[in-house]
């Protein structure tokens, strides 16, 4: 087998038991939470404006973009403050999280513990203070005209943000329509329970790695765990980029960054979470490409590149976390796996990051998502830049 095929056959096999399969869970343990309690947490939310900061803090903490996604409506129906958008934001970990959970988990405690404590305070800070955030607003507001205005919840007032009626959030990912009927509707079904039965394959085959300490695994076709761990990877990857490119169309709800309060049943809950985790597949297996590739046909060092960049390294990082989505982050914490970036910067990100969560507020609220992107960015400059002088650069810092 030729280099370039071996990559390729490796991060497709590679992407799935060691990062999708624990994605799954976490995905749909969560989504079964939403299912349970019908919504009822996002009501007592509501209720609690002192705590709404903190509550942020915490639904943007875990994994994925769900808990992040539910506070942006709540923002433009004047229920919660802007600094608490700014606090959920901050937090968010996006589903990078669930890569770098799954490779890196002592670098992921740290640096989303870091980016919760940046998030409390700057949350608090700006429904305390403003921090500028209304002449910001109104900056911005020159550029664009919006529906709402993004400065108004600063002054930690939710009757500020008037008479602006929420009817529904358009998605940052195209889910397609939904066909009742035909092959294609039960071809995609079987595919998504074809995928549940291999992720659960793959989660044992992935434990059991870990179990060992993370060693080389052979590729092959075999009655043995080398086996058992290349079929399972690269079937799971293939029904992935099925349900991802082409199932989602046919069997309706379940599209990733779609705002879900609650679930109708625990059938959709589960193929809410295979098509989260789908998502995240093809993204992670783009990641473990791109790095692999230009290692490969460019020479390049990435690991020393970033070494020279010095303080760059964390500017870089929140730069990239402005960009919207969970595709850029989730290559990014690939990248900081492989010992590419350093530690300064994986956190940078982590703060600066918005994930899926921020395309509701963009469509809601286009100058509301620019000040909150902005007020992101600035904690996620001065801690990454302050961990790098401090710490150095750190690289491979808590990599399995």
């Amino acid at each position: 087998m030729s280099e370039p095929i071996e990559i390729l056959v490796g991060s497709v096999r590679d992407g799935f038991v060691q990062v999708s399969a624990f994605v799954a869970i976490t995905v749909v343990v969560f989504s079964y939470v939403q299912y349970r309690t019908g919504g009822r947490l996002v009501e007592r939310l509501e209720r609690n404006e002192r705590a709404q900061p903190l509550i942020g803090s915490l639904l943007g903490l875990t994994p994925g973009c769900g808990g992040a996604i539910v506070m942006m409506p709540l923002y433009v129906r004047g229920r919660v403050s802007f600094g608490t958008v700014v606090a959920t934001l901050i937090a968010t970990a996006g589903d990078s999280a669930f890569v770098l959970l799954a490779l890196a988990p002592e670098a992921a405690l740290y640096a989303y513990g870091i980016s919760f404590v940046a998030a409390i305070v700057s949350g608090y800070a700006i429904d305390r203070f403003g921090l500028g955030v209304g002449r910001i607003d109104r900056a911005v507001a020159r550029l664009r005209t919006t529906a709402t205005d993004g400065g108004t919840m600063a002054r930690a007032n939710p009757a500020a943000n008037p008479g602006h009626e929420y009817d529904g959030v358009a998605c940052s990912h195209d889910h397609g329509k939904s066909r009742e009927t035909g092959v294609m509707t039960w071809l995609s079904h079987g595919a998504h329970v074809a995928w549940w039965a291999t992720a659960l394959v793959a989660l044992v085959a992935g434990t059991v790695y870990l179990l060992r300490g993370a060693p080389d695994v052979a590729m092959t076709v075999a009655p043995t765990f080398a086996g058992v761990f290349t079929v399972a990877g690269i079937v799971g990857s293939v029904l992935s980029i099925y349900l991802y490119a082409i199932g989602r169309r046919y069997i309706g709800e379940g599209g990733v960054g779609h705002v879900r309060e609650s679930f109708e049943s625990a059938y959709d809950t589960f193929q809410h979470a295979a098509m989260e985790t789908s998502f995240v597949t093809v993204w992670v297996i783009a990641g473990y490409l791109l790095y692999e590739y230009v290692v490969l046909f460019g020479n390049v060092d990435i690991a020393a590149a970033a070494a020279a960049a010095g303080l760059l390294a964390p500017v870089g990082g929140a730069l990239v976390g402005l960009i919207p989505g969970c595709g850029p982050q989730i290559v990014l914490a690939g990248v900081y796996a492989e010992g590419a970036i350093p530690f300064s910067a994986l956190t940078a990100n982590a703060i600066s990051q918005d994930g899926d969560a921020l395309f509701p507020l963009i469509a809601m609220d286009k100058t509301a998502a620019i000040v909150a992107s902005i007020y992101t960015t600035v904690p996620a400059l001065a801690v990454g830049i302050a961990l790098h002088a401090v710490f150095g650069p750190l690289f491979g810092f808590g990599v399995l």
